[in-house]
């Protein structure tokens, strides 16, 4: 038995909702993706990510003026090894003009898939009539996925929100105007632009979404933070596959445990030797990739991520927060009295 696992539980459904899927040329082994995280999906996270899950996930998003100027953070932000794969890219940016040259470089990157981000609600992003910006104007989505499409032989999809506000819900326009223009498959965040990350995902309008698809292959996202509840919206929408997002954040066996689920066999037990150890092994990966200063300052934010419901944690975090470097860090993990906490039982 995997010395990881817990008790067994009961699948959501007597069929089984994790399986493969293939998008344009890319087969994968589940349906299962992790999200293009802004301050999320960097290169250490893609590689705890790996660790447990065998699936698509994405590096952060990048800006198509970034890369077509070869700006060198833009590149670093697309590092990868081959642990990681399969692994997209993420565009943002509301230029058709440079669409196809930005998606071209993301392949001859060796990228499996590129993917249009239509769905980020940041002002400074929307602002140019990015990310989220874009939902305003469907027809213009459609000749940036065309002009993608039109330059790689790699699989073309995007995400996106509900619509811009209550008065815009239009995820059912853009998806048929995307698959007309050639994308292999759209994912829908159950918010608006305007909702950010308030409220709840509107499930019943991705369901809506995906009755509508036409073959369009659909993928559903938000509020996805059990593996009860991914596999209960996965079942109650009908799409062909979830992203994992915010459930994702210190979470890296989140996508395992839905598969896990799925199918009946014991979970990975999340209590507090698993954060400890994952915690540590995610350090790791940081100060190998950055430098002292900068490792400091990501280790304040994903210490954050694995420590957020722990129940004795918040003298930790503060310790944490306070640290000037990775030893110190290292030894506030260590001698943290983790045996003091009831065991946790998590995503």
């Amino acid at each position: 038995m995997d010395p990881l696992a817990t008790n067994m539980k009961q699948p959501i459904s007597t069929k089984r909702l994790i399986k493969p899927i293939t998008l344009g040329k890319l087969k994968l082994k589940n349906n299962i993706i992790y999200s293009p995280l802004a301050g999320c999906s960097d290169y250490p996270f893609r590689k705890m990510v790996a660790h447990f899950h065998d699936g698509l996930s994405f590096c952060e998003m990048v800006k198509m003026d970034a890369l077509l100027r070869y700006d060198k953070n833009t590149f670093s932000m697309l590092d990868y090894d081959p642990s990681m794969r399969p692994l997209g890219a993420q565009l943002c940016g509301s230029k058709p003009e440079l669409a196809g040259l930005s998606a071209k470089i993301i392949e001859d990157l060796g990228f499996d898939l590129v993917d249009l981000n239509c769905g980020c609600p940041v002002d400074k992003v929307t602002k140019d009539g990015s990310g989220s910006g874009l939902l305003k104007y469907p027809e213009k989505i459609a000749d940036i996925i065309a002009k993608m499409v039109a330059s790689t032989s790699i699989p073309v999809t995007l995400k996106i929100r509900t619509g811009w506000d209550d008065t815009m819900l239009n995820a059912i326009e853009v998806m048929k105007l995307a698959k007309e223009a050639g994308a292999v498959a759209i994912s829908i965040h159950g918010r608006t632009r305007e909702q950010k990350y308030k409220g709840f995902a509107d499930w019943d309008y991705i369901k809506e979404c995906k009755k509508q698809a036409q073959g369009m292959i659909v993928f559903g996202n938000g509020d996805l933070f059990t593996p009860e509840k991914a596999l209960l919206e996965l079942e109650s929408s009908g799409t062909d596959g979830i992203l994992i997002s915010r459930g994702g954040m210190g979470a890296p066996w989140m996508g395992e445990n839905v598969k896990r689920l799925d199918r009946g066999e014991p979970l990975i037990e999340v209590n507090s030797d698993l954060i400890k150890t994952t915690l540590l092994q995610h350090m790791e990966y940081i100060a190998k990739y950055q430098g002292d200063r900068k490792a400091v300052l990501s280790m304040r934010r994903v210490g954050c991520w694995y420590l957020k419901d722990h129940p004795l944690s918040k003298k930790l975090r503060m310790k944490l927060n306070k640290a000037s470097n990775l030893k110190e860090m290292e030894l506030l993990i260590h001698s943290f009295n983790w045996n003091e906490s009831p065991d946790l039982i998590m995503a």
